[in-house]
């Protein structure tokens, strides 16, 4: 399930090709850094003469939910919601990312004309409404015109981040089957034990990847919801029906898991093969004092909070790639970064699975470890292993505010030429 990198190159050489002030621009950085020294090792020109450093994801995170990256308001009209992605993109290429993950199905909602979910509420105001055009198919095009992957982003399971099934859209399936979700905290979610919720959810989700040209099918974290304090996840019933064999409700949440990761990586792989699937986990597996396997941490687990045994996946090899979350800097006292990193590189090793980081750009400025130098740091702590491919920042919209000096110092240590996804 990989990405064909020559339908990528020639996605750059369209893009270069129609755009000459990008084009002028590259050619000035290439000729301006012509026979220096390259940080990450080089290949030569590509199929669109660009001098390119060795294979590696630049990927940026673009947040529906809430409106937190894009669009940056519900019910703006169709040409500003256009406009402000085009000005996003053509940001992300000046900073030489190559890939973009888009949240097309933030909250059980669509992006695109779905046959089985209602409109999101993130693009008009109110759910169920038509925005008046295929975001979606914008979204895919635009990306493509300038080089860039398009992972399309999914949350499986949360219906909602309030806990109202009255406030949904009259046919959202979750009015229609009220069996299928629970409340739990401040939200909405649908019930993983359910085996029609799994097959639900995966055909709304399938449905983006038969019908437009995307580059990736992305999972974030969000599998069960996260802990929250003196609440029990209201699914006894549930397991009661579905748990089969199972004596442990904890391992049957995480068999609920791998059944819809597998299922899903199955379900790509079948339509599209040259798509690839992958998850961003939080950064935590398991400690080592929970697991002799675990990393040397102590942190939340998302093997017990979350119940997402990423490590298996990874074994398995249900998944292409893995971004994992570590949002934490260098020297953090409970999950370092310094840490993370190597255990996750051996994690991968040999597997065939490629490893990406998750970076945390939205904590630049937050406290004095997260100094304009800490992303760049890490990226050169990566050097030192081969198995990272690349790097995923949250979100875009840090980049453009308070980790614009930080991305800047990555570019300038790190990204001083363009460079392709890992085959």
């Amino acid at each position: 399930m990989h990405v064909s990198r020559s339908r990528f190159r020639a996605r750059s050489a369209v893009a270069l090709a129609t755009a000459v002030g990008l084009l002028c621009s590259a050619l000035t950085v290439s000729s301006a850094s012509a026979g220096t020294a390259r940080v990450d090792g080089s290949t030569g020109p590509s199929a669109d003469g660009e001098p390119r450093q060795a294979e590696q994801l630049r990927g940026a995170w673009v947040s529906s939910v809430s409106n937190i990256d894009w669009p940056s308001g519900a019910g703006l009209s169709p040409a500003a919601q256009q406009q402000e992605y085009v000005d996003l993109l053509d940001e992300l290429v000046d900073l030489r990312l190559n890939a973009v993950f888009v949240q097309i199905r933030p909250t059980a909602d669509a992006f695109w004309p779905s046959p089985h979910e209602p409109w999101s509420q993130w693009l008009t105001g109110t759910q169920g409404v038509d925005p008046g055009y295929d975001p979606l198919a914008f979204l895919v095009e635009e990306a493509h015109a300038r080089g860039l992957e398009f992972h399309a982003w999914f949350n499986p399971y949360r219906v909602s981040t309030q806990s109202d099934p009255g406030r949904l859209a009259p046919d959202h399936p979750a009015r229609v089957n009220p069996d299928w979700i629970f409340r739990y905290g401040t939200q909405l979610y649908y019930d993983p034990g359910n085996p029609e919720v799994r097959a639900f959810v995966q055909t709304a989700m399938m449905d983006a990847v038969e019908n437009y040209d995307i580059d990736g099918v992305h999972f974030d974290d969000y599998f069960y919801p996260y802990p929250v304090s003196g609440q029990t996840i209201p699914d006894q019933d549930t397991f009661a029906e579905f748990g089969g064999d199972f004596t442990s409700i904890a391992d049957w949440r995480r068999d609920n898991i791998n059944l819809l990761v597998r299922e899903m990586g199955e379900r790509v792989e079948a339509v599209k093969p040259d798509v690839d699937f992958g998850v961003s986990p939080f950064g935590i597996w398991r400690n080592r004092s929970s697991d002799a396997s675990g990393s040397d941490t102590n942190g939340l687990e998302s093997y017990s909070a979350i119940f997402a045994d990423t490590r298996r996946w990874i074994e398995e090899g249900w998944v292409d790639y893995v971004t994992p979350q570590v949002y934490w800097e260098i020297g953090h006292s409970a999950a370092d970064y310094a840490v993370l990193v190597p255990w996750w590189a051996d994690a991968v090793a040999g597997t065939g699975v490629q490893l990406y980081i998750g970076q945390a750009a939205y904590k630049v400025g937050s406290n004095s470890a997260w100094n304009t130098a800490e992303l760049s740091e890490h990226l050169t702590l990566n050097q030192a292993h081969p198995e990272v491919g690349g790097d995923v920042y949250f979100s875009v919209s840090s980049l453009r505010t308070n980790a614009a000096a930080a991305i800047a110092r990555v570019v300038q240590d790190h990204y001083g030429e363009a460079a392709d996804p890992p085959a």
